[in-house]
Parts: C-alpha cells; sequence; structure tokens
C-alpha cells in the first residue's frame, strides 16, 4: 500500500500554492536493460512481484520462439538474470553435455525440442564410416556404445573382431587353429546370421577354384583343418599322380610338374601340349610327327632344336649339291621350310653378298665353282678380274684403276659406267664438272695425280697480265680470287688477310696501296700511305707538337675529322683534373707543339709559395713543367 499511494501522489496535480515546493522526482533505470516494452505487460500496479500470472509477451516475436518442451519452461529457468537478452540460445548454455564432447557443441544434429529421444534420420541410418545394415540395423546403441548416453561414441574400432571375438574364438572349424584371419565379412555377408557363410577362393587366394576343383570338400585340400600355407602348385596335391602316370613317364621323362602346362582342371584325360609355348613351336611336317620321334625313349628334356640333331642323314645323304663335301651349313632351315625339303630356296640377302642385277639370274655354279660354297669370296676381282685386264676404254691396268668394280660399275651391266668424283678429295664443280676427263687425266694418268690449281693452270697464271700475277707475287692457289664457274669475276677477300678493309679503305682501288702492281709485302702501317697528310696537317701541326705516325690513336678509317686521342700518359678525365679543364690549350700553351705544356698556368704558385714545401725535394725546380716531374699521376704528394 505504501508503494501504491507513493504512485498515486506522483500521478496528482500539485496545487498552486505548493508548486513552487515540489520535489524532483528521481529517475527510474528498468533492471531488464533495453526492454522495449511497457511494465504492465507483465506487472500489476500492486507491486513488482508476483508478477501477472498471464503475461502479455509474445515469444515468438523475438529470435528464440519457444517450441515443444521449451513452451512450458518457466521463464526463470533459462532468464537467471533480469537483463532478459542476455540468456544464451545455445543447447550447451542450459544443458549440460552428458556425452562429453564427442558428439560436438550443436545437441539438434540428434536430438529436437520434443524430447531427448533421438529421432533423427540421420543418425538411425548410423550415417557414419560404419553403416548399420542387416543384424547391426536391429541393435540398440548401447549394444555397441555401452552406458547408454554417457558412453563412447568416438574411437570405437570397426573391425568385426573387436565385437565378435567370443564368435571368432568358439567357431567350428576352429577359426584360430586354421589360421582364418579375424575379418569377418570375408566369408559371412549377412551379420542376421553367422550360418552361410561363404568364401570367394579367387578373391583372397589368388587361386580360382575351377573344373573339379569346384566341387570338392575343402577338407580335400585342407587337409586335417589346416588352411593356413596350403600350397597352390599342382604338384602340391597331385604329386601321386605325377609318380603314378607311366604313359607317358612324366618322372623319368623329367616333365615339369606344372600340370597346367598339358591338363586341365576338367580331366586328366584329353592332355594337350602346346609346343608353341616352348623355343621350338612345330610348323609344317612337324605337326604330324609322333612325339617319339624326336623324344627318343621317352626323354623330354634336353631335347635338341638344331636341325642336324634329327636330319644329319639327310644331310650327309644328299648329293644335288653335295652338302656335305659342298661345306653346306649344317642349319636346314636356310633353304628348306619345315613344309618339305622340296623346293629348297636359298635367300642370298641374307648374307653378306645379296644378289642385285645381273647377279640374281647367274647359275649358282658360275659362282661356286666345282660345287663349292663355303668361303666364297665376295670382293669384285676375285670373278672379274679378266674382264678387268682385257678393259682399254680406259685401260684399268695401265692407269692403275682400284680393282673394286662398284666404285664405277653397278650390278645391271658394264655400260654405262659413272665414277663420282664428289666421293674423292676434289669434288668437281662449275667448269670442272664439264670437263672430259683426259682434260686433267693426260695420257691414262688416274692415280697420283695433283689436286692444287697451279697444276693444270700455272700456264694460265703466268700468262695473265692484268694484273701480272707473277711479277705482283700473287699466290698460285686461283681459288683465293676465282671459282670453277669462270676466270673473270675474280673477287680478292681482303677480310681473310692481316690487314682488312674497312671505312674509306673499302672503296680505294687496289693500285692506289699496291703501287706498281706490288701485292706482296705491302705495308700495313697508317703512316706508309698517309705520310704526306700527316706533314700536311697544320691544325693542329702534327710534326711541330711531335704526335706520332700511328694515325689510329686518333682517327678512324671512316674520316680524318672528328679525331679523337685519349689522353693516356696523364689523367685529365679522371681524378682531381676531372671536369677541371675546358680546352687542350688550358696545358698545351703552344698550339704548334703538343709536347710544350704548363702547370702552373692552372696551379698557379708563386715561387715564395712552392720553394719552402720543396726544401726536401732533390732536383727540385720551379718551372712550368717540373711538377710533371715528380706528380705524374695528376695526385699531390708526388
Amino acid at each position: 500500500m505504501p508503494l501504491l499511494f507513493a504512485l498515486l501522489g506522483m500521478l496528482l496535480p500539485v496545487p498552486v500554492g505548493q508548486q513552487s515546493q515540489a520535489i524532483p522526482r528521481a529517475q527510474i533505470q528498468s533492471p531488464h536493460g533495453n526492454l522495449n516494452m511497457p511494465c504492465e505487460n507483465c506487472h500489476t500496479f500492486t507491486s513488482w512481484r508476483p508478477i501477472r500470472s498471464i503475461p502479455e509477451f509474445n515469444h515468438d516475436k523475438t529470435r528464440y520462439p519457444l517450441r515443444g518442451m521449451h513452451a512450458n519452461v518457466s521463464c526463470m529457468q533459462c532468464h537467471t538474470s533480469l537483463v532478459f537478452s542476455n540468456a544464451g540460445m545455445r543447447c550447451k548454455d542450459c544443458h549440460a553435455d552428458l556425452h562429453r564432447g564427442q558428439f560436438g557443441a550443436a545437441c539438434e544434429q540428434c536430438h529436437t525440442v520434443r524430447g531427448w529421444n533421438v529421432s533423427l534420420s540421420k543418425i538411425q541410418r548410423h550415417d557414419n564410416r560404419f553403416p548399420l545394415i542387416g543384424g547391426h540395423a536391429a541393435l540398440e546403441c548401447d549394444a555397441c556404445h555401452k552406458n547408454a548416453a554417457v558412453g563412447q561414441f568416438q574411437g570405437l574400432s570397426v573391425n568385426c573382431y573387436s565385437c565378435h571375438q567370443v564368435q571368432y574364438q568358439n567357431a567350428v572349424p576352429d577359426h584360430k587353429a586354421t589360421g582364418f584371419p579375424p575379418t569377418c565379412q570375408n566369408c559371412h555377408s549377412s551379420v542376421d546370421t553367422w550360418l552361410g557363410a561363404k568364401f570367394d577362393h579367387a578373391k583372397f587366394t589368388g587361386f580360382a577354384l575351377t573344373g573339379m576343383h569346384a566341387t570338392l570338400d575343402c577338407a580335400a585340400c585342407h587337409v586335417g583343418g589346416r588352411y593356413k600355407g596350403t600350397p597352390a602348385n599342382c604338384y602340391g596335391c597331385h604329386a601321386k599322380d605325377y609318380n603314378a602316370t607311366n604313359n607317358p613317364n612324366h618322372l623319368q621323362a623329367g616333365f615339369p610338374h606344372e600340370c597346367a602346362t598339358c591338363h586341365s582342371t576338367s580331366t586328366w584325360s584329353g592332355a594337350k601340349f602346346d609346343h608353341s609355348r616352348t623355343k621350338f613351336p612345330l610348323t609344317g611336317m612337324h605337326t604330324n610327327v609322333p612325339c617319339t620321334s624326336c623324344h627318343i625313349n621317352g626323354k623330354f628334356a634336353g631335347t635338341p632344336t638344331d636341325c642336324a640333331s634329327c636330319h644329319i642323314t639327310d644331310y650327309n645323304k644328299t648329293t644335288n649339291p653335295n652338302h656335305k663335301a659342298s661345306g653346306i651349313p649344317t642349319t636346314c632351315a636356310v633353304c628348306h621350310s619345315t613344309n618339305g625339303w622340296i623346293p629348297a630356296v636359298f635367300d642370298h640377302s641374307k648374307t653378306k653378298f645379296p644378289l642385285t642385277g645381273v647377279h640374281a639370274t647367274v647359275a649358282c655354279t658360275a659362282c661356286h665353282i666345282n660345287g663349292r660354297y663355303a668361303g666364297t669370296p665376295t670382293d669384285c676381282a676375285s670373278c672379274h678380274i679378266s674382264d678387268y685386264n682385257k678393259t682399254t676404254n680406259p685401260n684399268h691396268k695401265a692407269a692403275g684403276f682400284p680393282t673394286d668394280c662398284s666404285i664405277c660399275h653397278s650390278t645391271s651391266g658394264w655400260s654405262p659406267a659413272s665414277f663420282d668424283h664428289s666421293k674423292t678429295k676434289f669434288p668437281l664443280t662449275g667448269k670442272h664438272a664439264t670437263l672430259p676427263c683426259v682434260a686433267c687425266h693426260v695420257n691414262g694418268n688416274y692415280t697420283n695425280l695433283q689436286t692444287t690449281c697451279v697444276s693444270c693452270h700455272l700456264n694460265d697464271y703466268n700468262g695473265t697480265t692484268d694484273p701480272n700475277h707473277k711479277a705482283a707475287g700473287f699466290p698460285t692457289d686461283c681459288q683465293v680470287c676465282h671459282s670453277t664457274s669462270s676466270w673473270q669475276g675474280a673477287q680478292f677477300d681482303h677480310n681473310k688477310t692481316g690487314f682488312p678493309l674497312t671505312g674509306a679503305h673499302i672503296n680505294v682501288p687496289c693500285v692506289k696501296c699496291h703501287i706498281n702492281g706490288v701485292y706482296k709485302g705491302t705495308p700495313t702501317d697508317c703512316y706508309s700511305c698517309h705520310k704526306a697528310d700527316y706533314l700536311g696537317t697544320n691544325n693542329p701541326n702534327h710534326v711541330a707538337a711531335h704526335f706520332p705516325t700511328t694515325c689510329a690513336t686518333c682517327h678512324t678509317t671512316a674520316t680524318w675529322l672528328g679525331a679523337v686521342f685519349n689522353h693516356t700518359w696523364f689523367p685529365i678525365y679522371s681524378g682531381t683534373h676531372a671536369g677541371r679543364w675546358m680546352t687542350c690549350g688550358d696545358c698545351h700553351i703552344n698550339s704548334a707543339d703538343y709536347s710544350a705544356f704548363s702547370c702552373i698556368t692552372c696551379h698557379e704558385h708563386s715561387k715564395q709559395n712552392t720553394d719552402p714545401h720543396h726544401t726536401d725535394v732533390r732536383g727540385y725546380v720551379y718551372n712550368a713543367t717540373s711538377c710533371y716531374s715528380c706528380h705524374a699521376t695528376g695526385q699531390g704528394g708526388g
């Protein structure tokens, strides 16, 4: 009631006479923070507490509408602070995590606001690295995840053995004793039941069961329940069958232990040996020969594969031609095929002497005299020496021609003969290519012929007067200036000499330097040709200035103008002198004599000032050039 009277007093008007004595109203701050709604929506005029039984507050208009079990929770269970906006909206803000963080902080992945019971299809499907199928789909969670909600959900093994160790150890047959792997899924495809186990022999062993093997009981091979280490080779199971077989006797014949070479898994009968898989495939007549014809006395291992081992009798009795007397090789396949002895064909192209041209139609006896085949020579002269000796156009013997006929002739015929001069040390080019052979090969001389120009063209050299080659001392190597195309248009490449022509020298007539037709010993120094230019120059006067006679020191071959002198004797472009002079006349006071210079023109010292600093310098003299004697590098201190 006092609070109510206080509120009413604040609402009643103040009498006029008492207005001047009105008490200032206190500033009221809401304990709920920035809550933009009327107080009477929750509170009454009686007091702040209790609040109205049904507050006029719509939680759906907030960021967190109340759904499911949240709709019946009292406000103070979530809003522990009077500042309602400070309430958390995440599950973990109100609810403790019984799973100890194994599923993260998002409870809504498995649970809903309707209750803690798991009802999401994603969880029911167990959509993770271990999908629940078969018998696993009907299990309760705690069957694997012990201790219900507080059990282990992360890091559990997905191997069958981790849950089914007891079933493995008590299984029949004894899985442990037989060495069965603890991977149940290898044989048990359905988790609904352990029965009906099937083992994929091809997939897990690499030994596919085919033919008779597919119908055998496991114990037939896995004797005594032994599964681990069972041999996969034929002989491991069929050694008795191998040893007992006598048609033919496998053991005596040395047959391999790999039964699959001849037999299939369907039956022992109808064995077939594929000779094409050996080093001696059977072709032609060999395919119809009984095995015992080659494999004598049932010997199959180590049977030779060369022709003579079986056919030496045929070789020795053959007389057309007599193979033994002729030295024909015992490799029958050189001439014969497995289809029959006749017809025999010898492929000469497989020898070192293929038959081409006329050779291809010559009778064998023309070269293989008296039935001699072994060691027949392959050089031309052995058969054609008589043709070589009797040839007179030209006379091969007198001319010293080589006896290798193939140099000029082909196997097509003796005529026409062609000699490829490009294969010699003197290829024919230009005019040489059209000359008759006798023009150079005088009197049939084809050997030891000189290849130098002067050996044929000495008369041309001596008879030339424009210019006179002999008088001028020209070399006798004509190709220095001439080509084989013509004597005319001769050109001399000055760049191949010790004095390449550059600049203005290129256009100077030859006689300008080679006076009176003298070419040999022409000097290459500048002064020899340009003495008059040197003596006649007065800007500056080269003679008076004692300039060197090496024009290239300042000039180029392009022009006399624009001469540049590199002042190498005294550093005027670097050090303390760089940028301290304007013209050459700053130091060279006499333009007619550049050998004369003065230091004191720039370094203007009085004798009275310099003498005291040089009292200990021997030979010191005060004059225009004395500084250079000690200061040759332009630096102070001597």
